[in-house]
């Protein structure tokens, strides 16, 4: 990768919790993988980690050992199925679910030592609207909010845009509808979250597909195998894929946009390059 190349960092996020972001998260960051890109996938529910169970990987170290001092992230990162690394979150350690900004903005800054060796971060994120989740989500490039057919997940997800946009200033937002059984009901959920933000917020939302409900997702998840090797060529593979390949087209950021972000060095080198 040339220096001049900033890193894609992508969160996915949604509000609500049980709309199916770890499922995207794991399973996107593998089909990324597959269109070889270098991939890291960093466990943002720093509280209640899920990522290495779906994955069926264990780490002797995670991100609450990088923030005691006991080793750094290089250290943490594990090698998973379908050629990503990840970045494990702590489970059951209170402690790491309310931490201060300057804490924040140590474990982002502490990503800048792996820069040299990915493409792609993609960001699981933990559930609702708390200081860590908006943390993660605005020192991201792009932001990936998954809805499902629930009218608390529409409000949830309008909650989290509306927060991010307006105290954040970030202003576009990629929506993914998860779990849909007719091919129109993602397209529907985007309409209803579109009309709601149009009326209140000055955002911009892109459609950027559904994924239909599918048994393989229960069943591989029951095997803590992705779903990608569990069921390559199932209707929700297909689709995941497919998300990925749009996401493969995404502008790359140029430049630092003035507030906390992952690898600040790299967009700043950037930014230099293009004067």
């Amino acid at each position: 990768m040339s220096l001049s190349r900033p890193v894609q960092v992508i969160a996915v996020t949604g509000g609500k919790g049980g709309v199916g972001k770890t499922n995207l998260s794991v399973n996107v960051s593998m089909a990324l993988a597959e269109m070889q890109r270098r991939v890291v996938l960093l466990d943002a529910d720093l509280g209640l980690a899920n990522v290495d169970v779906l994955l069926g990987v264990k780490s002797p170290h995670n991100l609450s050992d990088v923030l005691n001092g006991v080793c750094d992230l290089r250290d943490v990162l594990i090698d998973a199925p379908g050629g990503i690394k990840v970045v494990p979150a702590s489970s059951g350690v209170q402690h790491m679910t309310q931490l201060n900004a300057q804490q924040h903005a140590a474990l982002i800054n502490a990503f800048s030592d792996l820069d040299q060796q990915l493409d792609v971060l993609v960001i699981d994120t933990a559930a609702g609207i708390s200081d860590t989740v908006v943390s993660f989500v605005t020192a991201s490039h792009e932001v990936v909010v998954v809805v499902c057919d629930e009218p608390s997940s529409i409000t949830d997800a309008y909650a989290l845009i509306k927060l991010v946009s307006t105290e954040y200033h970030q202003t576009r937002f990629r929506v993914v509808a998860n779990m849909t059984r007719t091919l129109n009901e993602g397209q529907n959920l985007f309409n209803k979250l579109q009309l709601v933000c149009d009326r209140f917020l000055d955002v911009t939302l892109q459609y950027i597909g559904h994924i239909p409900f599918d048994e393989n997702v229960r069943k591989a998840v029951q095997k803590q195998t992705p779903l990608l090797t569990y069921a390559p060529r199932c209707r929700a593979s297909q689709a995941i894929r497919g998300i990925a390949e749009k996401m493969i087209d995404w502008p790359l950021p140029t430049g630092p946009r003035g507030h906390l972000e992952f690898f600040v060095e790299r967009l700043l080198h950037t930014a230099q390059m293009r004067l």
